[in-house]
């Protein structure tokens, strides 16, 4: 085999090309492994195999049986290649001597160098060992060295953190200590700067009293002795007094804003002092908004037809409310060609007739009030012919129109432009009526319907079928709308619900309010006894609500509250009512003072739980302008505190009995810019709170004092001295007050009922000053709690509903009287 390794190289070459030693290799190993008996057989059998397989897929153990195959592989490809000479570096015998020789020589040295070592022992070994020794000693030293330098360190940085602290804890007791003394000083200068302003409102208040006291002296003797020609009234000084200016001085517009808050009476008073007066009352911007209503008693029907003949192409605004006119004077209304609103409600002699002349004449009327009058069917079909921008349309309390006059509103041009409509007091009017306004008027946006106990809930369905637009809804005194009602508007935008006095509407109605009205902003639901702590917890996701009314819905609690108060509508909302919820206690309310920021409104009325507690959380509210706080029980400790609360404008402590005088002038002290105060029914309160009011409240506007039997003529001299700003005054029940010498200048509305030490001619002398007044000189009621010398009734009688409707009225009545003086 050793002879191939000298052989040609095409015979070398042809040995690998074919797989000869590959061939052998796995013949050889399966006659090995297997050792048939017919080996000849064998090798003829395992050839074929070979060659229908192929030689490239040729391996060493492939004849072998898989049962009998090694487990131990090959390492290397193949030994035959060694044994035909076919690997080129094959180790050759002489190569093999001398790696044996190698080999040996190697551990000959390896094993003599092990044995000198062991047999021969090194004569320096006790120097290595001190040596070892010297670096182990040396390593400990080091060792601890590093030791003791970290406790050392430790120990340092320790010491340094307290110098710093201390440091510190020095500055910091330095500060606090400067801050007091700062406090202290701050605290005597602001209590110094207190006591000087209180003397000096007090000196102010005596010297305007002294100064009121002789201008009043002045015209007593006036008027008993007149005065001679020789003397003039310049000559006559008051200390103190300041000389009238020359308001003509002013300039053009200066003057127009002064007198564009006059009345129409002021206006006419002030053309008669001088011709520069009058002058000055000729501006035709002046006589944009004429206001007859406040003048119907005393103007004549010739003076309003000259008046208009005169400004017929200035005048905007007309208001008739309440006059008695002629039918020639409502004709002269159609010569204001560019007449926008007209209000003529309450006037018994319009009629259609005079209808028809207003409407020919005044086409671009846009608000238009016709309610509680007389008109018809045929004023209904002048409607739509000729106004045709009609947008806003009172028809309250209107009985003589039927469901066909609503028909006539698609008649012509028709209505479509109406915004708002007033059918309030409509009784007559049916299902079928409100079909013929959804029919006219699909662009209705606001609709009021109060005082109509025939309106169910079919009305409303028939009206939403075509009127989409609504936003706003307006149903006081409308006992029949229940839940259905509000699933019918669902189809609405709506952003103003208002309900009053209805015991069919529930929890299930503020379900459809979150569902399907996500803007709204406006919800009154008073006196509506089905809704509960529910209700309330149903608006708490509502995003857009600023205004809730929830009075007299007395089965709400500190729960629906706080349920309420947890949901993103409590950042938003501005106005409260929660007014004899009688279940409402502190709780509550200081969770309403910590989430409800913007809270300017806030009614509590007769909550009775309410104490001084809830006072203290109400003074963080910092937007909150007005609080009525009616029939609670705060003290003058609440009182103390809610002086600290200076924004507060109007506040209602009526029938607080736990609050005195000095509870009264130390909320005065603090409250600057109160403009309404009602204090009625406080029976404990006397003369010392209208001081107090005279000196810091000059601000105040509205005053109640009913049912103070205290209450005598000094306060209200003192009252008509300083409160000079003052319009509404209520001092029913003041039985020891007698004949007002003189008012306040600025008083519009005079409320004396029960104050029999004032006479019939006193009352009529204020009455030619005043818009309104009512006067009575008959005893106190019983649920005054006082007869008419002041004394506490033996037996109370103090009906609590009945005094409440009283209040009601009250209220009402200066409403109703402010929006007549507009």
């Amino acid at each position: 085999m050793s002879s191939l390794r000298s052989a040609k190289p095409w015979l070398r070459s042809y040995f690998k090309e074919n797989y000869i030693p590959q061939v052998c290799e796995a013949l050889l190993c399966g006659l090995l492994v297997t050792c048939p008996e017919d080996p000849l057989g064998y090798l003829e059998e395992k050839l074929k195999v070979i060659m229908e397989t192929g030689l490239e897929s040729l391996l060493w153990d492939m004849c072998i049986d898989p049962s009998m195959k090694p487990k131990i592989q090959r390492l290397s490809e193949t030994y035959l290649e060694q044994l035909f000479g076919l690997d080129d570096q094959l180790m050759t015998p002489e190569l093999m001597v001398k790696a044996c020789t190698f080999y040996t020589g190697r551990l000959k040295k390896t094993h003599f160098r092990t044995w000198r070592d062991i047999a021969i022992p090194h004569a320096s070994e006790d120097d290595s060992i001190v040596e070892k020794m010297e670096k182990a000693i040396k390593y400990k030293n080091f060792k601890l060295q590093r030791l003791v330098f970290h406790y050392w360190h430790s120990h340092v940085e320790k010491q340094q953190q307290q110098r710093k602290d201390t440091l510190l804890w020095i500055q910091k007791m330095f500060h606090i200590q400067r801050l007091i003394i700062i406090l202290r000083k701050w605290r005597d200068n602001a209590s110094h700067m207190t006591k000087k302003r209180e003397d000096d409102l007090l000196l102010k208040h005596e010297l305007q009293l002294r100064i009121w006291k002789n201008k009043l002296k002045l015209k007593v003797s006036e008027e008993e002795k007149p005065i001679s020609p020789q003397q003039s009234l310049s000559h006559i000084t008051v200390e103190g007094e300041t000389h009238p200016c020359d308001i003509s001085r002013l300039p053009p517009r200066a003057i127009l804003q002064i007198f564009l808050y006059l009345t129409l009476r002021d206006i006419v008073m002030c053309g008669r002092v001088s011709r520069s007066w009058l002058s000055m009352t000729q501006s035709g911007s002046l006589w944009n908004a004429i206001d007859f209503s406040t003048v119907r008693n005393v103007i004549a029907d010739k003076h309003i037809v000259s008046t208009l003949q005169r400004w017929r192409l200035n005048v905007l605004r007309l208001n008739f409310r309440g006059c008695h006119l002629r039918m020639k004077t409502l004709r002269s209304v159609s010569h204001c060609r560019n007449l926008q609103e007209l209000n003529i409600s309450d006037c018994p002699t319009l009629t259609d007739e005079s209808m028809r002349h207003i409407s020919e004449g005044c086409p671009g009327v846009l608000y238009l009030n016709l309610s509680n009058t007389a008109i018809t069917n045929r004023t209904m079909r002048l409607l739509p012919r000729h106004f045709h921008n009609l947008q806003n349309l009172s028809l309250a309390y209107c009985k003589k129109f039927t469901d066909k006059g609503l028909q006539y509103l698609n008649l012509g041009n028709g209505c479509h432009k109406l915004i708002y409509l007033d059918l309030s007091g409509c009784t007559q009017i049916s299902v079928q009526g409100f079909r013929n306004i959804a029919t006219s008027c699909t662009g209705i946006m606001h609709l009021t319907i109060n005082d109509m106990p025939t309106l169910t809930d079919n009305c409303i369905k028939a009206l939403v079928e075509k009127c989409l637009r609504l936003t706003s809804v307006v149903f006081t005194g409308a006992p029949h709308i229940s839940d259905c009602a509000f699933k019918a508007l669902s189809t609405c935008n709506l952003r103003k619900i208002r309900f009053e006095g209805n015991k069919r509407i529930t929890d299930a109605c503020f379900k459809f309010i979150d569902k399907h009205y996500p803007n709204i902003n406006h919800i009154y639901m008073v006196d509506c006894k089905g809704i509960t702590d529910g209700s309330l917890k149903s608006l708490s996701p509502l995003k857009q609500l600023t205004v809730l009314n929830l009075a007299n819905c007395i089965r709400i609690g500190d729960v629906g509250l706080r349920q309420f108060l947890d949901g993103p509508v409590s950042s938003k909302i501005r106005e409260l009512n929660l007014s004899n919820c009688i279940h409402l206690g502190d709780a509550s309310i200081v969770k309403l003072s910590e989430w409800c920021s913007n809270l300017t409104y806030l009614n509590l009325r007769n909550c009775e739980h309410l104490s001084d507690l809830g006072i203290e959380h109400i003074i963080s509210i910092c937007s909150l302008v007005s609080l009525d706080v009616f029939g609670t029980g705060i003290s003058n400790e609440g009182l103390m505190t809610l002086s600290r609360h200076k924004k507060l404008k109007e506040l209602s402590l009526s029938e607080c009995y736990k609050i005195t005088d000095e509870g009264i002038q130390a909320f005065c002290k603090g409250s600057l810019n109160l403009e309404h105060l009602d204090i009625s029914y406080c029976f404990q309160l006397s003369d010392q709170i209208i001081k107090a009011l005279a000196i810091y409240c000059i601000r105040l506007t509205s005053l109640s004092i009913a049912g103070c039997p205290q209450i005598t003529d000094s306060a209200m001299e003192m009252l008509s001295a300083k409160c000079c700003y003052l319009h509404i005054l209520d001092i029913s029940g003041c039985i020891l007050l007698t004949d007002l010498e003189r008012g306040c200048k600025q008083l519009r509305i005079l409320k004396m009922r029960y104050c029999r030490n004032i006479s019939m001619e006193a009352a009529i002398r204020m009455s030619s000053k005043v818009r309104r007044q009512e006067y009575s000189p008959d005893d106190p009621p019983h649920w005054f709690g006082y007869d008419f010398e002041g004394k506490p009734l033996t037996q109370q009688h103090n009906i609590t509903t009945l005094k409440g409707k009283v209040e009601l009225t009250t209220k009402e009545a200066m409403h109703g009287s402010e929006e007549g003086a507009v």
